[in-house]
């Protein structure tokens, strides 16, 4: 739509010129190119009637008695106004997923994600077999081949300050679940943003950034551990500093996961409130944001029920898909509640970026044993090899997407040559570790260490490699202490976004 109307514009600007060259060639009074130019410029006018169609100002213009002046005038004010329908035409067009629904005034983007995973598994000591149980039966870990994401949404707005999503996650086959699903209001005074809804908690640098932008095929032990699938049932504020320095959020959520139900039913809510106060201390607006640092707090209250529904369990996968998780607490006997601290910092110049996260949990217990205290965290380094940066929303505190200098592409040429573009490329680091063993409840130990390789074919594009070396310990499994394990695993991710 844009080089159709880039055409349009030419022509008109064409015919332009010429009728121009025409009058100035039958009047008296020569007309500089540069004057032509600047008349072609200028905004349209008013008549003291109000605004005057320029079609029919051209026309009326057009006889023996309108001036040159008064010709140029009517034509420059026609050329502006077909500029600037044919930039509103293209503007609606560039972006074909917006729909207005009626008398509504309601809009619907539409967007989704496709990841396509491969996993291979090599268990090189101790019984990674039991780590991998299920229902009492060593399993060992099976390479994988699918689909890890295939979502598809719509948001949109709906009239006067109200908005709404609607993600649906079909990775699972015939067992889809919703991922973020809310209605909305925006513009309030204090709160800002207000959602209602299935979201995510709000602790978890790793978790709170959107897997298209991720380094990392999956995330930290700690993150996956403390906040299994992230997003919950509640009703949360989000906020911003005019200058962008700070960001936040905070809210209530219900501690089940009902993404696969679509309700929560039961006696005890398990009610949690959590919040996230962020800052990006430093931001170099002159290199359009390649560099920057950012500092956040988070932190939660989380009360659990005493009973077979209780949410006070926590693990995770070996920062893999494997089947099962490999760190498992189990539900928490006599769990009466728990508190969350996070603490998370980005350091980002150029091509290089340093991201570190720590959470600790502290779990109360009534019976059953004493109090347990989990935690852990992670550090990592990454490098563009072909010179880009990992973007920063500072509005939400979280990644943003990444662009290439040069997308991927390859054509031949007509003189039997072929001319290429190489993307963005860039190596990953990352050390983490997560201690879920206290007191009577011996969920385990896990230590990894991670190198990732990205192919960035273009914004919405890339291609993941990941390999993973790592040990579990620590662990009981179905009776049996002191259960370790240790692996490589290999993965690849194909994957775009729209």
């Amino acid at each position: 739509m844009k080089r159709i109307s880039r055409w349009v514009r030419y022509a008109v600007a064409t015919a332009v010129v010429g009728s121009a060259a025409g009058i100035a060639a039958e009047g008296t009074k020569a007309v500089e190119p540069d004057a032509l130019q600047q008349a072609l410029m200028l905004p349209s006018t008013e008549s003291s009637h109000g605004s005057v169609s320029p079609v029919t100002h051209w026309a009326d213009a057009g006889n023996d008695n309108a001036s040159i002046e008064e010709q140029f005038t009517a034509m420059q004010e026609q050329l502006a106004a077909m500029d600037a329908e044919l930039s509103k035409v293209a503007e609606e067009a560039g972006d074909t997923t917006i729909v207005h629904s009626g008398s509504s005034k309601s809009t619907m983007k539409v967007s989704g994600r496709v990841h396509v995973d491969a996993w291979g598994f090599d268990p090189t000591a101790g019984d990674v077999a039991k780590l991998n149980s299920k229902g009492g039966q060593a399993i060992d870990p099976q390479n994988r081949l699918g689909f890890r994401r295939l979502r598809f949404g719509v948001k949109g707005n709906i009239r006067d300050n109200m908005n709404y999503k609607i993600e649906m996650e079909f990775a699972g086959g015939n067992k889809s679940e919703f991922r973020d699903a809310y209605l909305g209001w925006t513009n309030l005074p204090v709160l800002q943003t207000l959602l209602l809804g299935n979201q995510k908690r709000p602790y978890g640098l790793d978790h709170l950034n959107s897997s298209r932008y991720n380094v990392f095929l999956e995330r930290p032990f700690v993150i996956e551990a403390n906040n299994q699938d992230a997003r919950r049932l509640g009703l949360a504020s989000y906020g911003v500093s005019d200058d962008l320095r700070w960001n936040w959020r905070y809210g209530v959520w219900n501690q089940q996961n009902v993404q696969g139900l679509g309700n929560y039913v039961g006696d005890h809510l398990q009610l949690e409130v959590a919040g996230r106060l962020a800052s990006t201390v430093w931001y170099d607006d002159i290199s359009g944001g390649r560099g920057y640092m950012h500092l956040a707090i988070s932190g939660a209250h989380a009360d659990t029920a005493q009973n077979d529904t209780n949410e006070a369990e926590f693990r995770t996968r070996p920062e893999a898909r494997s089947s099962n998780r490999w760190i498992n607490t189990n539900q928490i006997e006599g769990a009466d509640y728990y508190d969350l601290l996070g603490l998370e910092t980005v350091v980002n110049v150029g091509p290089v970026q340093f991201v570190g996260e720590y959470q600790s949990v502290w779990v109360n217990r009534d019976f059953g044993g004493n109090d347990v205290n989990f935690n852990g965290g992670y550090f990592y380094v990454s490098y563009f090899l072909t010179g880009e940066h990992m973007p920063w929303d500072r509005k939400s505190g979280t990644l943003a997407r990444i662009v290439p200098f040069q997308n991927f592409w390859m054509v031949n040429r007509c003189d039997g040559c072929r001319e290429a573009g190489w993307g963005a490329w860039q190596i990953a680091a990352r050390y983490s570790k997560a201690d879920y063993t206290d007191d009577n409840v011996f969920g385990g130990i896990g230590e990894s260490f991670t190198f990732g390789l990205n192919w960035y074919w273009n914004p919405n594009a890339r291609m993941q490699f990941n390999y993973i070396n790592g040990k579990i310990n620590d662990r009981t499994v179905d009776g049996t202490p002191d259960v370790f394990g240790d692996y490589d695993i290999y993965g690849v991710r194909w994957m775009v976004d729209f």
